[in-house]
C-alpha cells in the first residue's frame, strides 16, 4: 500500500501524558499544523492491550481518529533494559503506578537490576524504543519506530524531560536525557541527517515520508 502524504490543516496528538503532547508539539513546530491532544479535546484514553509499542500505538492512534474525526498521532514508548529481558518495555508507564509516580518507577528499575546482579555499566545496556502511529478516520494507518541505546545509571541525574531521562544515559554522551535541553535532546528540524531521541528518530522518519516531499 502506497504511504499516504498528510495534508490535513489539524493534528490530534492521542496522548494524555503532558511531557509527551510537549515534546511532540515541539517536532511539529516547523510545520504548518495545528495541534490539538487528546486531553484539550476530552477523548478518553483506551485500554493498552497490544503486546508491542506498535500495537498499542496504533491502538491509542486509531481510537482518537474515529472519537475525534480527525487524523491523529499517538506514541508508543519505554524503556527496555536488556539485564530485565527488555522490562519494562510496553508497561514502562505502569512501573509508575496510578499516580504516575516515575521516581517510584526508576527506584524499581534500579532495585531490579541490583536484584540481577547488574551493577557495573556492561550490565546496565539498555535503550529507549518509541513507535509513532499516524492514523486518519478511515482506519489508514502509517507506523515509524525509533530507538536509541545506551546505558541505565543510578542515582538519577538531571530535571529536564519526563518519565525515565534521567536514569538513561545515551550511547556517546556524558550526560543523562535528563540533563540535556528539549532543543539537545529532540530538537530535529527537516533537512538535518540526524535526531539523537528515539522520539526525535521516530519522528524524522514520520517527517521525512508523509511530512515533506
Amino acid at each position: 500500500m502506497a504511504v499516504r502524504p498528510f495534508t490535513e490543516p489539524e493534528l490530534v496528538v492521542a496522548s494524555h501524558n503532558a511531557g509527551k503532547v510537549r515534546e511532540i508539539r515541539e517536532l511539529l513546530a516547523s510545520f504548518p499544523i495545528s495541534i490539538l491532544s487528546a486531553g484539550d479535546l476530552g477523548l478518553p484514553e483506551p485500554e493498552e492491550t497490544g503486546t508491542t509499542f506498535a500495537q498499542n500505538a496504533q491502538l491509542k492512534a486509531c481510537a482518537a481518529a474515529q472519537a475525534s474525526g480527525k487524523p491523529a498521532l499517538a506514541d508508543d514508548s519505554g524503556l527496555s533494559v536488556n539485564a530485565l529481558d527488555g522490562a519494562p518495555g510496553i508497561y514502562s508507564a505502569r512501573w509508575a503506578g496510578p499516580d504516575k509516580d516515575f521516581a517510584r518507577a526508576m527506584r524499581n528499575v534500579e532495585e531490579e537490576l541490583r536484584a540481577k546482579g547488574a551493577t557495573k555499566p556492561e550490565a546496565r545496556g539498555a535503550k529507549f524504543v518509541c513507535v509513532l502511529a499516524l492514523a486518519w478516520p478511515d482506519d489508514h494507518v502509517e507506523i515509524f519506530p525509533g530507538e536509541i541505546a545506551g546505558t541505565v545509571i543510578w542515582p538519577p541525574r538531571g530535571t529536564q524531560g519526563f518519565g525515565y531521562d534521567p536514569i538513561f544515559l545515551p550511547e556517546g554522551f556524558d550526560r543523562t536525557f535528563g540533563e540535556m535541553s528539549a532543543e539537545e535532546k529532540h530538537g530535529w528540524r527537516p533537512g538535518e541527517t540526524t535526531a539523537l531521541s528515539h522520539r526525535a528518530r521516530a519522528f524524522k522518519a514520520l517527517a521525512e515520508t508523509c511530512l515533506t516531499g
